[in-house]
């Protein structure tokens, strides 16, 4: 039966807090770095940068002082230091695949485990997410989005599209100065991070210095050198239960020697793009001979001829 909180029922006597329960002592507060780290779990996420991502060395050291920066201010709570809670919106620059939305997927890990955000989801969207085609179209889009961010981060890639001053009759500032109120009124509930090539950014916030003030960290993503591009490559396949046969990790070399030369390259992205083909060509390879009985060995390995049969390396137009 239910029974109204402060209120007994009639004959009945309230059952006895047990002693153990009446003189618990509150849990103690962390007062050390370790202490921290070992409550927010946030080691292993930073340890999974470093394992799981080739490179980004700068990008690493900085997601670790951010990190650090969350993990004082945390202690300084705990000691009773008031202090503004530091702003998180930041701005991710670089070329495609070269790793922005992993790695604001692990920032959004981080900030949930330390308190910053309540979910520690990440919306990732485009202009076209946010910005509508007609008068009163845009408000409701961007405030929709913002309400499936709220408690976690919102990822907006290519964020220079937001802002075309050449199309009079254009969305993009709506959603800018909506994005603007909330990334200022609602910054203990949302972190906005801001992607794109590094010179359309600096040109966009140059044109909107309301988004630039409000935006504290800036990460600037490195190309990958192509020995790490290999090491890319060879992670992805072993993820998949695939691997290099004899002689065709050094065709793979050559064939990335020829793509960095050649436009619209795209890092990490191009990498996969070449091994989807290369498995392609060894499942019509394999498709072929219907007859034959295959091993796992066989279904596993992309054999040379998988990549130099690329139309790279035939002709020097396009990407294969």
């Amino acid at each position: 039966m239910y029974a109204i909180p402060g209120i007994h029922r009639t004959g009945a006597q309230p059952s006895p807090v047990p002693e153990e329960v009446a003189t618990a002592a509150p849990a103690p507060v962390a007062r050390t770095v370790a202490a921290v780290l070992a409550d927010a779990q946030i080691e292993s996420v930073l340890q999974e940068l470093d394992t799981d991502l080739v490179g980004l060395a700068p990008v690493k050291a900085r997601i670790r002082d951010i990190a650090a920066l969350l993990v004082i201010d945390r202690l300084r709570m705990n000691l009773g230091l008031a202090a503004q809670a530091p702003s998180l919106h930041m701005c991710f620059t670089g070329n495609p695949g070269t790793g922005k939305t992993t790695v604001a997927l692990r920032m959004a890990t981080i900030l949930h485990r330390l308190g910053y955000v309540r979910k520690g989801h990440l919306v990732a969207v485009t202009r076209d997410d946010l910005v509508g085609q007609y008068i009163g179209h845009t408000a409701p889009k961007t405030r929709e989005v913002l309400k499936k961010a709220m408690g976690g981060v919102l990822f907006i890639d290519e964020a220079y599209y937001l802002y075309r001053p050449e199309n009079e009759r254009d969305y993009g500032q709506e959603a800018i100065e909506i994005l603007l109120q909330v990334m200022e009124n609602q910054r203990d509930d949302l972190v906005v991070i801001l992607a794109g090539y590094s010179d359309r950014m600096d040109t966009f916030f140059q044109s909107n210095p309301g988004m630039s003030s409000r935006i504290a960290h800036h990460l600037a993503f490195p190309d990958y050198a192509p020995p790490e591009l290999m090491q890319i490559a060879e992670k992805m396949l072993a993820t998949q239960n695939y691997h290099f046969g004899a002689g065709a990790s050094e065709a793979f070399g050559r064939y990335l020697e020829l793509r960095l030369r050649q436009p619209h390259f795209a890092n990490a992205r191009s990498v996969r793009n070449a091994l989807d083909r290369a498995r392609l060509r060894q499942a019509s390879r394999l498709f072929a001979d219907r007859d034959r009985e295959l091993s796992a060995q066989d279904l596993s390995t992309l054999t040379e001829a998988d990549f130099l049969a690329s139309r790279l390396f035939h002709t020097t137009q396009g990407d294969a």
